[in-house]
């Protein structure tokens, strides 16, 4: 497969010719986050805030603006001052400044703000601009207050879900092609540069890598790559992120009969995971959803099950914005993403879906692999079941 070409013209998202966002959706989105970051300025009696974590640089700007240069870091080359008067600034240096202007502020109505990469006076001068010393800023940083812009950014706009959607289905794509180059032999770092080359080519950088083989894959639930050499059985288990937003999945491909006890746990994961996908509605709490999952387990024959890692949550512009905690008191909102990861000794099943007007759209959906049916009430909650070679 060839590279995926992505580009703006004008401030239309377009990739391989096809349109993705238009120019009126991507400037709705905007104004609409704009409106309701300066709203939240003004009740909270900000002058401003700074906004330097990459999740929420991409989430202000549209998923137009990356500037993240260390892929692991939380921040990037700027900074983003957005202040209660409305007005928009972004602060860099002298070095990135061209690059900045050219290919990632170049349609937006932000003001630069420019100085020598020796000389950082970002505080200073934010609040120069702003008006007023009391500015917000979501990292820490002396001299301003704490910011949390998560719940600005958990309900998705339209036009957001349409960059999801396309990040689900060419995750989904890359994952199953990687599957199929799986073969034993390989070790747990070749699948991770197989499925890394598949998702690089098509322009989304990974985020997070779990893969392991055979006897790990039961071990452990975080199996992090450490080059063992497959027999039999292999998890590809992965995050990926574009325009800030992040996608989580994870597929299995077995070389032989699948053993009747590991299908049953695949079966059971599946219902459990129906289950949480049956509450995931509007108003229900984070500690509501992790006694759905430690109730499921429980009917499924794995009482406690629940306590050996993480049932997932919320997704959206960071792998996970929350997880579902006994105490938890977050609660669901509509057009959230959301990434639910039960397993069981061997089995799991995970896939991105959003919650949109009571109904689960899945975004990561493998038609390809096999399907595990499972259900609660009457509605259909299909999960990925172990590919067999």
């Amino acid at each position: 497969m060839s590279a995926i070409a992505s580009k703006r013209i004008g401030k239309a998202l377009i990739i391989s010719g096809k349109t993705l966002v238009t120019e009126s959706a991507w400037n709705e989105e905007l104004e609409a986050k704009h409106a309701a970051l300066v709203e939240w300025l003004r009740k909270e009696d900000f002058a401003g805030v700074l906004i330097r974590r990459n999740e929420n640089v991409a989430w202000i700007t549209g998923g137009a603006v990356e500037l993240r240069v260390l892929t692991p870091g939380e921040t990037g080359v700027g900074s983003i001052l957005v202040t209660a008067a409305g007005k928009r600034y972004y602060f860099t240096t002298e070095n990135e400044a061209p690059r900045l202007g050219d290919e990632e502020f170049g349609d937006l109505d932000f003001e630069p703000v420019i100085f020598p990469w020796y000389d950082d006076d970002t505080l200073e001068t934010a609040q120069k601009l702003a008006g007023g010393p009391l500015l917000a800023s979501d990292t820490p940083l002396p001299g301003t207050t704490p910011a949390n812009l998560y719940p600005l950014r958990q309900s998705l706009k339209e036009s957001e879900i349409a960059r999801y959607r396309w990040l689900g289905a060419e995750t989904a794509a890359a994952t199953v092609e990687s599957l199929d180059a799986v073969e034993p032999g390989l070790t747990e770092y070749d699948l991770e540069a197989i499925t890394a080359a598949n998702l690089l080519k098509r322009g989304i950088l990974p985020s997070v890598y779990l893969y392991a083989v055979d006897e790990r894959i039961y071990k452990y639930k975080h199996a992090v790559a450490r080059g063992n050499r497959l027999k039999s059985y292999a998890m590809l288990n992965l995050c990926s992120r574009k325009w800030g937003l992040a996608i989580s999945i994870t597929r299995f491909v077995h070389f032989g009969a699948l053993p009747a006890e590991l299908a049953a746990r695949f079966k059971s994961a599946a219902q459990v995971n129906a289950r949480l996908l049956h509450a995931t509605r509007v108003g229900a709490t984070s500690a509501e959803l992790f006694r759905v999952a430690q109730d499921a387990y429980a009917a499924e024959g794995f009482p406690g099950e629940e306590r050996f890692h993480h049932q997932g949550g919320p997704t959206g512009y960071g792998e996970r914005e929350w997880v579902a905690t006994p105490a938890g008191t977050q609660t669901v909102v509509n057009n959230q993403a959301f990434a639910w990861n039960p397993s069981i000794r061997g089995g799991k099943t995970e896939d991105t879906v959003i919650l949109r007007d009571g109904q689960i759209e899945w975004l990561t959906a493998t038609p390809a692999l096999p399907t595990i049916q499972a259900s609660v009430e009457g509605t259909a909650y299909p999960a990925a079941g172990v590919l067999v070679k």
